[in-house]
Parts: C-alpha cells; sequence; structure tokens
C-alpha cells in the first residue's frame, strides 16, 4: 500500500493517519513504530527506519503491511530466553558475542511485548551494571532468522559501530553455517551421485525477492535488470550419513535467505525449511529449520587482532 504525504510532517504520524482507513481497523501507536523499525516502511523507495523522520510535502511513502502479522501477538512456538553468561561466547569493552537459541527473534517485531534477543542482551548488560539510570546500549549490527541458532555480534558503544558495519558490509568478516539437509523430489542425481565428504561446491547467481509484498518474503532466481542481487556461496559436504547432508556453508555476501536458496537450487534444500522444499523438520528439534551459525571470525575493531567465535553445534547437527 502506498500514498502521497500532502502536507510533509513525522513518519509516525502520518502513518497513524492513513493505516486505519487502510486496513480497517486502529493501529496502536506502538504497532506503527515497530511497523518502522522492522524496516517494513519507505520513504521514495528508501527504506526508512526512524519513527521520527520528517516528510516533505509530495513525498510518497509505501508500507509492506500483512494485517494478519501486524494483529497477531506472539508465536505460540517462541521460546522464553534469558541470557546468561553461559550464553556469552565473547565480551570485552567494546563488543558482545552470544548463542542465540532458534525460535528468537533478533530484534523487536512489530509486535508489542514479544520478546527478541536484543532486548536480552540489553538486559544482561544492565544486570551486570545496575548503577546504570538509563539501559546500556547494544548496538544490531547483523541478524539471525528467527529458526536459526548461533553466534551474533552487537556493539556496546556507538564509538565502534563504523568499524563493525564496515567489516560485515566488506565481508572481512567471515561467517560460517552448519545446515542439515536432505534431498528433494526430484533431487539433482548427477550433482548428489558424486558428491563424498569434504568435496567443496560453489553457488552464484542473481537473486531477490519473488514473492508479493503482502505474503511471506521468498527469494529466488531474479535477473539483476529487474533487481535481483549478486549471491555467492561456497560450500563443504562435511558429512553424509544415509539420506542426510552435513553442510558448511560460507556466504561471500550478504543476500536474504541465500543460504537456503543456493541449498534448493543444489536438490539439497535445508531440513524444516518448507518454503524452499525442505522436508519437514525434526519433530524432537520443535521442527526447526537446521540452519546454525557456528563461528563468526573478524578483526577486532579496536585492536585489528582477527577474532574466530564459535558456538558449539547443537543436538542434530553432527553425524
Amino acid at each position: 500500500m502506498a500514498w502521497v504525504a500532502d502536507e510533509g510532517g513525522r513518519l509516525d504520524a502520518f502513518l497513524r493517519k492513513v493505516l486505519p482507513v487502510a486496513l480497517g481497523a486502529e493501529v496502536s501507536n506502538s504497532k506503527v513504530r515497530r511497523l518502522i523499525v522492522a524496516g517494513a516502511v519507505r520513504v521514495n523507495s528508501r527504506e526508512c527506519r526512524i519513527p521520527a523522520f520528517v516528510l516533505a510535502p509530495g513525498s510518497r511513502v509505501s508500507a509492506m503491511v500483512s494485517k494478519e502479522r501486524l494483529f497477531y501477538e506472539k508465536k505460540p512456538d517462541d521460546v522464553d530466553f534469558l541470557l546468561t553468561d553461559k550464553d556469552v561466547l565473547f565480551e570485552d569493552e567494546s563488543i558482545i558475542c552470544v548463542n542465540k537459541p532458534a525460535f528468537l527473534p533478533t530484534e523487536e517485531t512489530i509486535v508489542k511485548g514479544r520478546g527478541n534477543l536484543h532486548d536480552c542482551v540489553v538486559k544482561y548488560l544492565w544486570e551486570k551494571n545496575p548503577s546504570l539510570r538509563n539501559p546500556p546500549y547494544a548496538g544490531i549490527m547483523h541478524r539471525l532468522d528467527r529458526e536459526t541458532s548461533g553466534v551474533i555480534l552487537f556493539t556496546k558503544t556507538r564509538s565502534v559501530n563504523a568499524a563493525v558495519h564496515a567489516m560485515f558490509e566488506n565481508h572481512t568478516a567471515q561467517k560460517t553455517y552448519r545446515a542439515v539437509c536432505s534431498p528433494a523430489s526430484p533431487a539433482s542425481p548427477a550433482f548428489l551421485a558424486g558428491l563424498k565428504a569434504n568435496d567443496v561446491f560453489d553457488s552464484e547467481n542473481f537473486i531477490g525477492r519473488i514473492s508479493a509484498k503482502s505474503s511471506a518474503c521468498k527469494i529466488g532466481l531474479l535477473a539483476e535488470g529487474r533487481g535481483g542481487q549478486f549471491a555467492k556461496t561456497h560450500f563443504l559436504l562435511a558429512a553424509k550419513k544415509d539420506s542426510l547432508l552435513y553442510v558448511d556453508a560460507f556466504p561471500m555476501t550478504g543476500r536474504t535467505h541465500q543460504i537456503r536458496v543456493h541449498l534448493s537450487q543444489r536438490g539439497i534444500p535445508i531440513i524444516g525449511d518448507s518454503l524452499y522444499g525442505g522436508r519437514e523438520g525434526f519433530s524432537d528439534l520443535g521442527g526447526r529449520i537446521m540452519l546454525h551459525a557456528s563461528c563468526l571470525e573478524f578483526p577486532h575493531p579496536v585492536t585489528g587482532e582477527v577474532m574466530a567465535v564459535r558456538a558449539a553445534l547443537p543436538k542434530g547437527f553432527e553425524p
């Protein structure tokens, strides 16, 4: 849905006026703010995450809104998570790396009161320093999907944000993921037949959103001329056991759902990833998507020392 802001003014105030008309229902201030912070709003075709952003007269405002999701209060399988020392993989004065559980959003969503990892980190840091009058700072530098577990880094001071942002943008930060896959039906017989443990293979192409904005985000092949972005992933087959493949993935670019899409295109989608053709997930693991961020290697933003922060593989991720 899209509008033109004839009179300008604050972005959140503008949406508070137009959204109830478009949706046929009242929309609270907090839901409007969360919609903006979640990156669902664009101003003149550019994403805007600032509720107080001042619109110029004539600005074009668009919003990707799912009415069902906007008014949905909580997914029943979100985990209640309390970050403790055992979940902290590394911490100093500048950064903190934690082991994210599956079934927990990385950051605040449009649903008021829904738990998320960022809030857990802020609470953990505040409890370590209760004399602070205001909540401690925790900067979100990258994200993991809700069902993806593993290493994630937050900054503790704004002074290192530029350096950390640059290392993700320039890919001097190298991520490693473990995926558990199973051949699709139909699979890729020629590709799978010769694949054995320790073999490596690459996937590279142009990908982008192929689903409607009103539905769940699905990524697929999309020509560069139509907005597709170059994506490349390096893979290593760590092990094969029965019908399962244990694959380590090293994304060379940072596109949405990149690893999931590339493995699906190879005919070996991730178990539990029904969006991309994966078979049903393991019931004893909650049916999750079997993707885990196992290692983050990066130059420390202050010292420059190359660090490798690892999160142990959870149950089901080893043969």
